[in-house]
C-alpha cells in the first residue's frame, strides 16, 4: 500500500538529557515474583525451555476458521510466563513520570559509619562517568517504548499541496483524444478551439491517515516486549549504580588501608633499625654472634623494600579511586583518613530471606529479558497471519485558492487492504525460530542469575562471619601486644627492664597492628560483598524468616586497637 509522506506526532513529554530522578523513573507494570525456592526448574525456565511450540501456519484454507477461533480468544501466540505475573503494556504514550517498583536505592554505606567514605560516595554518585552512561541507556530503552506504544495508533498527518502540469495539446492527454478520433474537427463542430498547450493548477489542502487492526496482538506484543526491555534497562541502572558503588568502597578501603600501612611499615623500620644498631654495638662487645647482626640487617632491608612496593600500590588505587570519581579531587584526597575506623557488624545473620534475593538488580534485569522475549515471540508468530490495514484522505481540492472553503470541492478516499503472506521463503518462520532460541536463552540467563544471586549470597555470609571472627581474634592479640610494648616500656624506663626486650615487644606491637589493619580492610570487603549480594540493602536482621542461611557465628568483640 502506497502511503504519502507524513511525520508523526511526538507522544509525552521529552525527558532532560541524563536526567532520571527517581520521581522521573519509570514504573513497573509487573509485581516482583513472589518468594520460591530459588530452584530454576521451580521458578518455571525448564517450562519455557520445554513450552509447546506453535503449530504450522495457517494455510489460505484453513484461515477463516483460525480467524474465528483466535479472535474468540481461544488462541494465545505467547508462550507460557514463568509465573501468573506478566507484563502489562500501556495502552497509551508512555509518561515520563512512571517509576518502576525496584528497591529505592539505599545509602547503605552508611552502616560503615565513616563520614570520609560517605563524601565519597557522594561525589562518585555526582560525577561518575558511567553511571551518566547507564542514565542514558536507560532513556534509550524509554524512547524506544514509546515508539512501540505509537506504533499501534493511527497514523494522522496534515497535507498542502499544489500539482502543476504544462504539456503539448498533442501529448498526454490530447493524444489520447486524438487516438479515439476526437480531432480538431469535432472541436470546430462545436465551435471550440483546442489550444496548442493544456496547462493546470490545482491546490489541494486536506488530511491524510493509516491504520493497521492490530486482530493478532503483534503491535501489542512488541510494544508489550519494548517495556520489558525499559523495565530491564532500569534494573541495569541499578545493577550498574551498585557496581560502582561497590568499586569506590573497595577501592576507599584499599587506599586507607595502604596508607595505614605505609605510616606502620615506616614506624616498623626504624625500631628494626634501632635493633640492628644494638645487634652491631652487643656484637662489637662479644656479647653476640655475628649471625645475630646479619639477621638484625636482613630486617632492616626486607622492611625498607616494602616501603617503596607499598607506596606504588598506593598510588595505583587512588588512580582508580579517581576513575571512579571522574576524575581528580583534591578535597577527597584532603578528606581521606589515615586509617580505618573500628568499627564491626554488631551481629553476623544467620539467615537471609530469599526474598531478599529479589531486590538484586540482575535477578530482576533477567526476569523482564525473559517476559520481553516472549512477547517478543508472540510478535513474530502474529506476522505468519493476515493483516487488515487502512488509509484514506480527506480535504478540499481546486484550480483556485480562494474555493477551499466552497463545501463542493471537497474530496476524499479510502484504501482497505487485506494482505497474508503465500511464499516468502520462510523469512517470517525464520523469524520465529529466532524469537524461540531468543527465548530459551533469556530463561536459561533467568535460572543462572537466580543461582548465581543464592551462591553469592551465601558464600558472603561465610565469608563476612569468618571475617569478623578473624578480626575478633586479631584485635585480642594487638589488645595483649600493645600491654606487653607498655609493660617493657615501663620496665626499661624504671631500668628493670633491657632495651632489647622493649624494641622486641613494640615491634610485635606494630606487626599485630598491621594485621588488625588488614583484618579490618578484609572484614569491609565481606561486608561490601553481602551489601552487593542482596543487591544494596543493608544487613538483614537476624531475626527475620528465611530460607538461605550459613551457620550462625557468635558476635564479634569490636576492639578500638590499632
Amino acid at each position: 500500500m502506497a502511503m504519502g509522506n507524513s511525520s508523526r506526532a511526538r507522544t509525552g513529554p521529552t525527558p532532560e538529557a541524563g536526567s532520571l530522578s527517581e520521581a522521573d523513573r519509570p514504573r513497573r507494570s509487573v509485581p516482583w515474583p513472589k518468594p520460591l525456592e530459588w530452584n530454576a526448574t521451580r521458578l518455571g525456565v525448564r517450562a519455557i525451555v520445554k513450552r509447546q511450540r506453535m503449530a504450522r501456519a495457517p494455510t489460505l484454507a484453513t484461515c477463516p476458521l483460525v480467524l474465528v477461533v483466535c479472535l474468540s480468544g481461544a488462541c494465545s501466540l505467547v508462550p507460557p510466563s514463568p509465573d501468573a505475573h506478566e507484563p502489562v503494556a500501556p495502552s497509551g504514550p508512555l509518561p515520563v513520570g512512571a517509576a518502576t517498583d525496584l528497591p529505592e536505592p539505599t545509602k547503605w554505606w552508611e552502616s560503615f559509619e565513616d563520614p570520609a567514605l560517605d563524601r565519597v560516595m557522594e561525589a562518585t554518585i555526582d560525577s561518575n562517568f558511567d553511571l551518566a552512561g547507564a542514565v542514558a541507556r536507560v532513556e534509550q530503552a524509554r524512547a524506544r517504548a514509546r515508539i512501540a506504544v505509537g506504533a499501534r495508533l493511527p497514523m494522522i498527518s496534515a497535507s498542502l499541496g499544489a500539482d502543476s502540469f504544462d504539456v503539448p495539446a498533442n501529448a498526454g492527454l490530447g493524444a489520447q483524444l486524438g487516438d479515439l478520433g476526437i480531432d480538431s474537427g469535432v472541436f470546430d463542430a462545436f465551435n471550440l478551439t483546442l489550444p496548442d498547450r493544456l496547462d493546470l493548477t490545482t491546490y489541494s489542502l486536506g488530511a491524510n491517515f493509516a491504520y493497521e487492526a492490530d486482530f493478532w496482538g503483534r503491535k501489542s506484543h512488541a510494544a508489550r516486549a519494548a517495556a520489558a526491555e525499559h523495565l530491564a534497562a532500569e534494573a541495569d541502572f541499578h545493577a550498574a549504580r551498585i557496581g560502582v558503588l561497590a568499586e569506590t568502597v573497595r577501592t576507599y578501603l584499599e587506599v586507607v588501608d595502604l596508607r595505614r600501612q605505609r605510616d606502620l611499615t615506616a614506624d616498623l623500620v626504624g625500631i628494626l633499625e634501632e635493633q640492628e644498631v644494638l645487634a652491631e654495638v652487643r656484637y662489637e662487645r662479644g656479647l653476640t654472634e655475628i649471625d645475630h647482626l646479619y639477621e638484625a640487617r636482613r630486617a632492616v632491608v626486607d622492611a625498607q623494600t616494602q616501603l617503596p612496593r607499598i607506596t606504588g600500590r598506593l598510588a595505583d588505587a587512588e588512580g582508580r579511586l579517581w576513575v571512579v570519581l571522574g576524575g581528580y579531587r583534591e578535597d577527597v584526597e584532603r578528606g581521606l583518613p589515615d586509617a580505618l575506623p573500628a568499627v564491626g557488624p554488631a551481629s553476623v545473620p544467620s539467615d537471609v530471606p530469599a526474598s531478599l534475593l529479589l531486590q538484586r538488580p540482575d535477578v530482576g534485569a533477567a526476569r523482564e529479558r525473559v517476559q520481553a522475549a516472549r512477547y517478543l515471540v508472540g510478535a513474530r508468530r502474529a506476522e505468519l497471519l493476515p493483516s487488515l490495514s487502512l488509509s484514506g484522505s480527506i480535504g478540499v481540492l481546486s484550480t483556485d485558492t480562494g474555493e477551499w472553503f466552497d463545501a463542493d470541492q471537497w474530496f476524499s478516499n479510502l484504501t482497505v487492504n487485506l494482505l497474508g503472506p503465500v511464499f516468502e521463503g520462510g523469512r517470517r518462520r525464520g523469524n520465529v525460530a529466532l524469537a524461540e532460541a531468543r527465548l530459551d536463552e533469556a530463561a536459561a540467563a533467568f535460572g543462572r542469575a537466580v543461582v548465581t544471586a543464592t551462591s553469592e549470597v551465601r558464600a558472603s555470609l561465610t565469608g563476612l562471619s569468618s571475617s569478623a571472627t578473624v578480626v575478633s581474634l586479631l584485635g585480642a592479640a594487638a589488645d595483649e601486644a600493645a600491654a606487653e610494648a607498655t609493660l617493657q616500656e615501663q620496665r626499661y624506663v624504671s631500668g628493670v627492664g633491657d632495651y632489647a626486650t622493649f624494641l622486641a615487644a613494640s615491634r610485635n606491637h606494630i606487626v599485630w597492628q598491621s594485621a588488625l589493619a588488614a583484618g579490618r580492610r578484609d572484614l569491609g570487603y565481606a561486608r561490601l560483598a553481602l551489601h552487593r549480594a542482596l543487591g544494596g540493602t543493608s544487613t538483614p536482621h537476624a531475626d527475620a524468616r528465611a530460607t538461605l542461611g550459613t551457620p550462625s557465628s557468635p558476635t564479634p568483640t569490636r576492639s578500638d586497637s590499632r
